[in-house]
């Protein structure tokens, strides 16, 4: 189901700027149990990087009525995308004035993966797509998403779950739709943001969580050095949660750690992510 600017629809203006130039961000939110998980923190990073692009303010209050609409539209675990572009224009690279912005919500069904993903951990490998360090750009979910398009290709099949990524100088960023955290010299570490990126709302939830915790995650730089000498890795993601990394090909091996235990026991009590729990409420129709 998809709704544009609140109304149902299953098709778009051609000259829309997010189709034409990638003029535009989008979220993408976990539902669970016909909740909207992290809401105030997808909407916040959608107002941050509206910032970046000069673009209109997104209208928070439409935009979650429609959220809450799709997410309450079925039972279980979902998820609902948002898309915030700069609305319709013409050929070339100048917005309209005024920019008329235009907001399309839509309901799909939650991913099914094996729950040997989050029990046993992942196999990923390493892409040779670099990404490109713009620092205006750096940690805002916008709709250009070319890097993270050629790299996804780069693997077929289902025996790698996640691509990750590097910048330029060959330090690692994150998975093609993922964020990386290490477990190194006994500390929590997950790569700088400033340069390219996604800074994911998983992300900053779990370093909450750690800060509150009392063992903070610090961000910093993360070579193959530190992935060979790390003591455990996983990658988290909205819709997913976490998921603990048994093996990066040419790489390592590491075991499902005590970090990445804690961390999808607490998902699963506060129901956060569409993990293994939560389609068990789905199948059990615990809406």
């Amino acid at each position: 189901m998809y709704l544009v600017d609140g109304a149902p629809c299953d098709h778009l203006p051609v000259d829309d700027r997010g189709l034409q130039f990638g003029d535009g961000l989008f979220e993408t939110i976990a539902i669970v149990s016909g909740r909207p998980c992290l809401l105030e923190r997808h909407l916040a990073r959608l107002v941050r990087g509206a910032e970046a692009l000069s673009l209109p303010a997104p209208d928070l209050e439409r935009i979650t009525a429609d959220v809450t609409r799709l997410a309450t539209a079925g039972p279980g675990c979902g998820v609902v995308k948002v898309v915030w572009t700069a609305g319709s224009g013409g050929r070339g690279y100048a917005r309209p004035d005024p920019v008329t912005p235009r907001r399309i919500v839509s309901r799909h069904p939650a991913p099914q993966h094996p729950a040997s993903h989050w029990s046993d951990g992942i196999t990923a490998c390493l892409v040779t797509v670099p990404l490109a360090r713009q620092p205006h750009l750096a940690g805002i979910k916008h709709l250009n998403r070319l890097e993270q398009t050629l790299a996804r290709a780069q693997w077929q099949g289902a025996g790698v779950a996640e691509g990750l990524m590097c910048d330029e100088g060959g330090r690692f960023i994150e998975g093609t739709m993922s964020n990386l955290f290490v477990v190194h010299g006994g500390c929590v570490v997950t790569p700088r943001l400033d340069e390219c990126g996604i800074a994911g709302v998983m992300r900053e939830a779990i370093m909450d969580k750690l800060a509150a915790d009392g063992a903070p995650a610090t961000e910093g730089e993360v070579t193959l050095e530190t992935l060979q000498e790390a003591t455990e890795v996983f990658v988290c993601n909205s819709v997913n949660g976490v998921w603990p990394v048994r093996r990066i090909d040419g790489v390592g091996h590491w075991r499902v750690g005590p970090v990445s235990r804690r961390l999808l026991h607490w998902l699963d009590r506060e129901a956060l992510a569409c993990t293994p729990a939560g389609r068990d409420e789905q199948r059990n129709g615990r809406a």
